[in-house]
């Protein structure tokens, strides 16, 4: 069976995005390289990757689509979110405020965020998940 274990989160600034991380994830995770530092998410790593940290070339792009968290605590993660900054001011899935706590139309409770790097993050509700099986 195959699983998905990591997802790269590319950032042009380590320092800053572990302390963004750390902060909104409430873990300290782990450095791996100068350009890597892991946070455990369950079954999955989340890996923040500087690629001139690891003395790789190119310069990182941020991600297109939005990383999932499903979150017991989302309430806590909002706070912490709104604090940080970069909370979205965009309206969506049916005109609800996208960076405040709301539920969506497929029954979610959810907000979403970015990280100062402009990855696109959201954070849902583990009791209203939506996996697209019966409940």
């Amino acid at each position: 069976m195959m699983r998905l274990y990591r997802v790269i989160m590319p950032v042009g600034d380590l320092e800053p995005a572990v302390q963004f991380y750390s902060t909104l994830l409430g873990q300290p995770g782990t450095p791996v390289s100068g350009g890597r530092h892991y946070f455990s998410c369950g079954d999955v790593i989340l890996a923040v990757y500087c690629p001139k940290g690891d003395g790789d070339r190119g310069d990182p792009r941020p991600k297109v689509d939005y990383v999932y968290f499903a979150v017991d605590n989302l309430e806590e993660i909002h706070r912490r979110a709104e604090q940080l900054g970069g909370l979205s001011t965009q309206s969506g899935d049916g005109q609800l405020p996208m960076g405040q706590i709301a539920t969506r139309p497929w029954g979610e409770r959810s907000f979403y965020t970015q990280d100062p790097f402009g990855n696109p993050l959201c954070f849902v509700d583990s009791n209203t998940l939506f996996t697209g099986k019966p409940r």
